[in-house]
């Protein structure tokens, strides 16, 4: 676990030298503050106009719920991150790539007992809409 986040902290930080050392090449003479505005701003925005037509298409074809099953297993993974971190950081437990699988593990059985209820619910209410009709 420690491992893959001291190579994602090294990989970032060799991107973030290299874009200082670009900005001293081009003469820039931006602020650490302002390539992080630009950077930044630019990556997510390339991630929303990618992401945006995706989340469309998803949405007029297989409805909210894979959206809102998109964004909160996002947030769960930051969270399971965060915790690890944190838990080694203040020392009350350790980094563990194994108990953000677990959490992850428990999200999706939470979910797949919400799915199925749900595709149960949507069953039972198209056949009765079925049934109203004939």
């Amino acid at each position: 676990m420690s491992r893959i986040i001291f190579f994602i902290v090294n990989l970032i930080t060799k991107l973030h030298a290299k874009f200082l050392s670009l900005n001293d090449i081009f003469g820039l003479s931006l602020t650490d503050k302002q390539l992080h505005f630009i950077i930044i701003g630019v990556f997510g925005f390339c991630m929303l106009l990618v992401i945006q037509p995706i989340f469309s298409y998803i949405s007029k074809h297989y409805g909210l719920l894979f959206i809102s099953f998109s964004y909160v297993f996002t947030i769960v993974i930051v969270v399971s991150f965060a915790i690890e971190i944190g838990q080694a950081y203040t020392g009350t437990g350790t980094m563990d790539f194994y108990d953000i699988a677990s959490g992850l593990l428990g999200f999706f059985v939470f979910f797949g007992i919400y799915l199925i209820g749900y595709l149960i619910y949507k069953g039972i209410k198209k056949a009765q809409t079925e049934k109203k009709e004939a």
